[in-house]
């Protein structure tokens, strides 16, 4: 028996999403399909949603959302890890021409899940998957952040900023992070030491350590001329918005190493996808010790409002927001 289910649909790029019925999907092989009770928002929807993001390839028509939270209503063949009834979260779709989830349903590769954190409501973890990917995949899979080394995070108050801020703080490093005036007293609340981007950066260098620099930088506003300038001797920087032309003379005369993080391509190429529900795993048991918690802007927009959703993205949020699929 086909199912009918509302989901918001792109139709053409930079068109305002319609929330239509449509058939919902059935779990094919290794798939799970998931009620979704809350979605996730990204400033990359709205790149997607603009058509301004060539490297995250979505052709219209298509559903957006890559990050969700939602029980699971039937498993495919050959999933053990799952059965229904199972809480769930995970960045799934939205991309690559996989169906986003923006959306009542999703049928989402069993890989890409882990268990929700018991601790969090369902808008709280769906708005966690994909910059909890991106800050373990660059300082945990990259850089192996270690007890005692200091970390430095550009944008600490951001999306993927404060995640980076909350794990360097778990794995036992010393954090400090940049931001706006207003954004300190976020970055202060997560633990890390504040320091005012306008600030030149050699200052801080020489303010905070001396001249000897940072052991690891993680850049997450595209800033990696400050990056290179900021690191250590032997030192790490990695990006998730490395992109661009930079001289790296900064960073070799220092015998420094630099790695970047993109996030999607799992979701692109269909490799790797197992490690991201891996990593989700392992945040769940951070999240439910009290080390790592999502901030959640407390704005609520349902799906017919998505389009208020991604203007509120565009011109500035208090944290992450959800967007409400199911009733609570």
């Amino acid at each position: 028996m086909t199912i009918s289910m509302k989901a918001a649909i792109l139709h053409e790029t930079g068109s305002p999403l319609r929330v239509t019925a449509i058939s919902s999907p059935a779990p094919g092989r290794g798939e799970v399909l998931v009620r979704i009770a809350a979605a996730g928002t990204n400033p990359l929807d709205t790149k997607i949603h603009a058509g301004q993001a060539a490297h995250a390839r979505h052709p219209a028509p298509a559903i957006l959302g890559l990050d969700m939270a939602g029980t699971v209503e039937a498993i495919g063949e050959g999933v053990t890890r799952f059965r229904p009834g199972d809480e769930v979260y995970g960045m799934v779709g939205g991309v690559g021409g996989h169906p986003g989830t923006l959306a009542e349903y999703v049928s989402a590769d069993a890989d890409l899940l882990a268990a929700k954190p018991a601790n969090l409501s369902m808008r709280e973890a769906a708005v966690l998957p994909l910059v909890t990917i991106t800050a373990w995949e660059g300082l945990v899979d990259r850089i192996g952040i270690r007890p005692g080394q200091t970390l430095l995070v550009l944008g600490g108050a951001g999306g993927v900023g404060h995640i980076v801020v909350q794990l360097g703080l778990a794995f036992g490093a010393t954090v400090f992070a940049t931001g706006n005036p207003q954004s300190q007293p976020v970055i202060e609340r997560l633990g890390a030491v504040f320091i005012d981007r306008n600030e030149p950066i050699a200052d801080a260098v020489s303010r905070i350590t001396a001249g000897r620099g940072f052991d690891v930088v993680y850049d997450t506003v595209g800033a990696l001329d400050t990056a290179f300038a900021a690191v250590a001797r032997f030192g790490h920087v990695t990006s998730s918005l490395g992109w661009g032309t930079h001289p790296l003379a900064p960073l070799s005369f220092k015998g420094g190493t630099y790695s970047g993080v993109f996030t999607l391509l799992p979701l692109l190429d269909g490799k790797g996808r197992r490690h991201h529900g891996e990593i989700l795993e392992q945040a769940a048991q951070l999240v439910e010790s009290g080390k790592l918690a999502p901030l959640l802007d407390p704005r609520r927009f349902a799906l017919e409002e998505v389009g208020a959703a991604y203007d509120a993205l565009k011109t500035g949020s208090a944290g992450k927001i959800a967007i409400d699929i199911a009733a609570a």
